[in-house]
């Protein structure tokens, strides 16, 4: 019989505080800090935030309920990750499990492209206290540094990869040193050092910013950067496009719709309150996101760049804004590299709570459903993971992070949520899984989400998907916007990530036969 009791103990978290640390140190990311002041400024500006108030609250807040609960379910019957926890809400359900695949398949996607990009962060905060990297900003070459630094070019900075390349294994080998030690030991522990220290870094930039007046040019004041920001586009509420992204950019930044929750949540004790933990998490990252996001990086640039600059700069992407167009600006400010230094470490910091939570994801799986000890599910995850990072490192020019991005890190996103919400209101009954939420709760949700929950929520999702299978389906799977040189390594890419997925499945069957041959619970 399936039942709480007979699972094997599992870890838990130490404290609350540790788990809601940990849950929102996973969703604060690279994102808060790079890709929502572009999304904003892109995309209607003050106006923007109508949609993403929106769906924060129709689509993010419901789906971080709906995590937090499963995950807790889930933990109960020994399970960490989606197919399993997919399986006890399913009513034991033989088929649902292959759906809860894709909750393992993205977050080790994401992982084995954002361990490299977060090796840059600590590469550069280590070259932002260098001299040649202040020869570098002197000269206006940071572009030139950067692209050096990736192997993109040989210059007078770089002859190679090879320091880009260090980083990234002192950055992989740091992720998977604070895995081994577990949830309590390892994740909880450094999730309560890394987020005050995230929060200083954070709040010292903003205060520099914030008293920096017009270095530049009178009318180009921080006060005009925020204007800019936050004055509103209205036109740009009738683009669909505009509250696509609008969603995407709740579901990236609340870190639903990948796994990850769903993990963290199973290591909680049944009773524990998973509303307002849930809730706590979530505002902790919106804080760092609205707050400290939107006051750092596009109020700056303004300053120093004016707006017939901004839009262009914005335009550039995340990684031309926090790479080239920030070190720029520090390198005109009175101690410019200690200000580098700390905006690096605070994104590197950001990127480590992140990829250690999307690395817990497939190491729960393998321990919960194999069986298999921590230290061997370490190792053994640490050689795959290592051999599937070399492709991102060494063809990042021929559109292979890119590619699994997009899979990993958008499509896969998008389409989990839509399943675990449809299962959860729909499969498991509402009547049921509002019982579940409300279990050890200090508050009530209010009432009107369980109807959000079973209807507004699933439908926004379905029509996000439709709306983008209308328009971008043909072109993504023709390739279309792919240089001609890259279709043969993003088809490689597909095929890799196909077989990736095929894989995860098999071991699914695998795990599940075999415990129905021990005769052990499934």
């Amino acid at each position: 019989m399936d039942s709480q009791e007979t699972k094997k103990a599992r870890q838990n978290w130490g404290s609350r505080l540790g788990v809601i640390l940990a849950v929102a140190g996973s969703a604060i990311g690279l994102g808060n800090f790079l890709r929502f002041p572009v999304q904003a400024v892109q995309n209607g500006g003050g106006a923007f935030m109508i949609p993403y108030f929106v769906a924060l609250v129709l689509v993010g807040l419901p789906l971080v309920w709906v995590e937090w609960t499963a995950g807790r379910f889930g933990g109960g019957f020994g399970h960490g990750t989606a197919p399993g926890i997919f399986h006890s809400m399913a009513n034991k359900n033989r088929f649902v499990k292959y759906f809860g695949v894709i909750g393992v398949f993205g977050p080790l996607v994401i992982l084995i492209y954002y361990t490299y990009i977060e090796s840059w962060l600590l590469g550069f905060s280590f070259f932002a206290l260098m001299p040649s990297y202040g020869e570098a900003v002197a000269r206006g070459e940071v572009a030139e540094f950067f692209n050096g630094y990736l192997g993109l070019a040989k210059n007078d900075y770089f002859g190679g990869l090879a320091p880009a390349y260090i980083f990234f294994l002192i950055t992989f080998a740091l992720n998977f040193t604070i895995i081994w030690f577990g949830i309590k030991g390892g994740i909880e522990k450094v999730s309560k050092i890394a987020m005050p220290l995230l929060f200083l870094l954070g709040i010292a930039l903003t205060v520099r910013v914030m008293t920096l007046g017009a270095p530049k040019n009178p009318d180009w004041s921080i006060g005009a950067g925020f204007n800019y920001l936050w004055s509103p586009d209205f036109s740009k509420l009738g683009d669909p496009k505009v509250w696509l992204a609008a969603t995407g950019q709740v579901l990236f930044t609340l870190s639903v719709g990948i796994g990850v929750i769903l993990t963290y949540a199973s290591y909680l004790r049944k009773e524990d309150d998973v509303v307002l933990s849930g809730l706590t998490s979530a505002a902790t990252n919106e804080f760092a996101e609205v707050v400290l996001g939107a006051s750092i990086i596009i109020p700056v640039a303004y300053a120093f760049f004016g707006p017939e600059q901004i839009a262009k700069i914005a335009g550039g992407g995340s990684f031309s804004l926090g790479f080239v167009t920030m070190p720029n600006i520090f390198g005109q400010m009175a101690g410019g590299a200690v200000f580098a230094f700390i905006w690096f470490l605070l994104l590197f910091v950001a990127g480590v709570t992140s990829s250690i939570s999307l690395l817990q994801t497939p190491i729960a799986f393998f321990e919960d459903e194999f069986d298999m000890s921590r230290g061997r599910t370490v190792a053994i995850l640490g050689i795959v993971t290592f051999v599937l990072c070399q492709p991102g490192i060494f063809f990042l020019s021929k559109g292979v992070v890119d590619e699994l991005d997009f899979w990993g890190g958008t499509f896969s996103l998008v389409l989990f949520a839509t399943v675990e919400v449809l299962l959860f209101g729909w499969v498991f009954g509402m009547d049921k899984a509002w019982d579940e939420v409300h279990k050890g709760a200090q508050m009530e949700v209010p009432r009107c989400f369980k109807f959000i929950i079973k209807y507004v929520t699933p439908a926004f999702l379905i029509l996000i998907i439709a709306g983008w299978a209308r328009q971008e389906w043909l072109p993504v799977i023709m390739m279309r916007n792919v240089p001609p040189e890259n279709k043969a390594y993003v088809l490689a890419v597909r095929v890799g990530l196909v077989a990736l997925f095929v894989l995860l499945a098999i071991l699914v069957k695998i795990a599940w036969r075999m415990k129905r041959k021990k005769g052990g619970a499934v």
